[in-house]
């Protein structure tokens, strides 16, 4: 990966040497190849190895999940949850819940079980606020990206999920250095200056270290991003674009309405207000429920 993937237009500000010294230490990675979030839990890193492999059993997998009952514990919520098992046909093993989630699932849930573990960390104690803010907005945007890309497209809302989960690594990236900058520990406007300015790139450089499929890195990366190239049908990028818009939005039809109005997402999509609200209203179950599954 070349260094100039972290190379952003609106660079922070100089003022702050921790600033400074962060976006070095972000250079540095990078050109080590180390773009890793921190205390990442080995479960984790092996159930992420294990799905790289296209050749891998489900057995495989369930044997490296039942290693942490936590995390089998969150598939089979998961997998028993509204959105995934409308029927009511509960699974009690955890091999009959890869089964019925399938293996992009149980990446999200692993992931999630992650970075709810990353937020637990001791060193992170003085960050609990901005974690659970960022968390709890994360698991919302993947659980709608998940019910727009199931309802209004043909793309897999799995992967849709997945980007959803994924598109604050790049914030959560730099709360988890923070700590080594005192500056930044203490002053939430220049972390979240740093934030803004490059948590795209730091995501993307991130992902791509992850192996992730190619259209879950762009979406993550590009979805903020007013001025992407679009392709001529519909895309994770705008499923994300446009669930990160809804999610910040009431779920009232007028309020929809201003917020739609001027969406090329929407558009693309082909969804309009009424639509939008009547969708939120009867999928708030099973968004509810992914939450729930995903979060803590």
């Amino acid at each position: 990966m070349m260094l100039s993937a972290l190379h952003n237009d609106s660079s922070p500000e100089r003022g702050s040497q921790d600033e400074f010294a962060f976006v070095q230490e972000l250079a540095a990675d990078l050109s080590a190849g180390k773009m890793e979030l921190p205390s990442f839990p080995e479960v984790a890193l092996r159930v992420r190895k294990a799905l790289a492999n296209d050749d891998v059993m489900i057995e495989q997998v369930v044997k490296i999940l039942s290693a942490e009952p936590a995390l089998a514990a969150r598939l089979l919520q998961l997998a028993n949850s509204a959105a995934l098992n409308p029927g009511g046909r509960r699974v009690i093993d955890l091999r009959a819940a890869m089964a019925r989630i399938g293996f992009n699932m149980a990446r999200s849930a692993t992931i999630a079980f992650a970075m709810s573990q990353l937020r637990r960390a001791d060193s992170f104690k003085d960050l609990d606020a901005p974690f659970a803010e960022l968390w709890e907005s994360s698991t919302r945007i993947a659980a709608v990206s998940y019910v727009l890309a199931r309802r209004f497209t043909e793309l897999n809302p799995d992967a849709a999920m997945l980007a959803g989960l994924l598109q604050g690594v790049g914030k959560l990236y730099v709360l988890s250095k923070t700590p080594r900058f005192p500056v930044l520990l203490t002053d939430p406007v220049a972390r979240n200056r740093l934030m803004d300015s490059w948590h795209a790139n730091i995501a993307r450089a991130v992902l791509e270290n992850w192996e992730m499929a190619e259209d879950v890195v762009a979406a993550v990366h590009a979805h903020e991003d007013p001025n992407r190239e679009r392709s001529e049908t519909p895309t994770l990028t705008d499923v994300l674009a446009l669930a990160r818009l809804v999610e910040t939005l009431p779920g009232d039809p007028i309020s929809l309405e201003l917020g739609l109005h001027d969406s090329i997402d929407a558009q693309r999509l082909k969804v309009d207000a009424v639509q939008c609200a009547a969708v939120m209203e009867e999928s708030a179950e099973q968004i509810d429920s992914l939450r729930r599954a995903l979060g803590d």
